[in-house]
């Protein structure tokens, strides 16, 4: 496993990120784990978020019983303007835009969540912003085509603390996390939390520059790098989960074994124009694939996985039995760099090589 050693050691001397951990397993076993972080690293995994805690706890509620995926939004939600199923939130076919900047909103109306939050304050303003969110319309039909839209699985995050009664990082923990005998989590108090970034609200990422302007702040260390995380104080369905990467090799090995059944299987949607997505996942794209072009290309099962804006990445070859965790800060050089993107089908394509 040298080369997957010396390709990490690059990615680092070219700037592609200041720290990285992979893991990878297959066919059940532990095959590689490494980089110049620490096992005990804990990263920001941004919406890698979206699959280990918000999807996964969707498919431990429908494996009960407790939830169908196929009933509207509103019988959870009944404030949320948009008509959708949750399960057309998970697909990522709901009609719902991709992004609204609410941090923006809240830092001219609370500056002082910035400056001296306090419990009444942070609590206060995530019902505002959950409001907020509720009160969006979409954008076009439901099925009409895929957007990945991270306010789909702010809702999801929503309802799941409704049904449980629980809020969303305890019922994580409750679902996920204790099951499986993860540390992972929101809110992380660890000593090893890997940097992002100094700014509150963070800078722009690529395309997004003209759609908020506002005062910033110093970040505190250890702090969730999704700006609506943050002001939702650190919990919400689409970002704000810390963790090892061992767990999230961990995670990804129970979702391989079935302990993770989805209610809809993890086929593609085919039924939405231009869909990669399956059941809260994604899938591998007919070309430049993030996971490279052969990954989950062996056999009819494919693959699923997702990605992390921090630069972390979960993907799982069903046919190959192949678990890879890449795991980065690649944000703390800038959110304007994207060398991650080819770094990462290079460290796939490694990996096979390897194996």
């Amino acid at each position: 496993m040298k080369s997957l050693d010396e390709l990490l050691s690059r990615g680092v001397n070219d700037r592609v990120f200041s720290q990285a951990r992979a893991v990878v397993r297959s066919k059940g076993q532990l095959v590689y784990e490494g980089g110049n972080a620490p096992a005990e690293a804990v990263f920001d995994l941004a919406s890698v978020t979206k699959v280990m805690s918000t999807t996964a706890m969707l498919c431990r509620l429908s494996a009960r019983g407790a939830l169908d995926v196929r009933a509207p939004v509103r019988t959870l939600l009944p404030n949320a303007r948009v008509d959708a199923t949750f399960a057309d939130l998970a697909f990522h076919r709901s009609g719902l835009p991709a992004f609204l900047p609410f941090f923006a909103q809240v830092a001219k109306e609370h500056p002082a969540l910035f400056e001296r939050p306090t419990p009444e304050l942070q609590r206060r303003v995530r019902d505002e912003v959950v409001a907020r969110v509720l009160d969006v319309s979409a954008e076009r039909a439901v099925g009409a085509a895929a957007v990945y839209s991270d306010l789909g699985f702010i809702l999801l995050g929503e309802a799941i603390a409704t049904l449980t009664k629980k809020p969303l990082d305890e019922a994580f923990t409750e679902e996920v996390a204790a099951p499986l005998g993860l540390s992972s989590c929101f809110r992380p108090r660890s000593p090893h939390v890997v940097d992002t970034g100094g700014t509150r609200p963070r800078e722009p990422a690529p395309g997004q520059e003209s759609m908020w302007q506002c005062q910033t702040w110093p970040s505190r260390p250890g702090e969730v790098d999704d700006d609506n995380a943050w002001v939702m104080n650190g919990v919400a369905g689409h970002a704000g989960l810390f963790s090892t990467a061992a767990d999230v090799s961990r995670f990804g090995q129970a979702v391989l074994d079935g302990w993770l059944v989805s209610p809809l299987g993890w086929s593609v949607d085919s039924a939405t124009p231009g869909s990669t997505r399956t059941f809260g996942f994604d899938t591998p794209s007919a070309e430049g694939a993030s996971c490279g072009p052969r990954f989950g290309r062996a056999g009819p099962r494919g693959a699923i996985g997702h990605l992390g804006f921090t630069g972390t990445s979960l993907w799982i070859d069903l046919d190959r039995e192949l678990v890879v965790t890449l795991l980065t800060n690649r944000v703390v050089f800038g959110r304007a760099n994207v060398q991650i993107r080819s770094f990462r089908q290079a460290f796939h394509e490694s990996v096979l090589d390897v194996l």
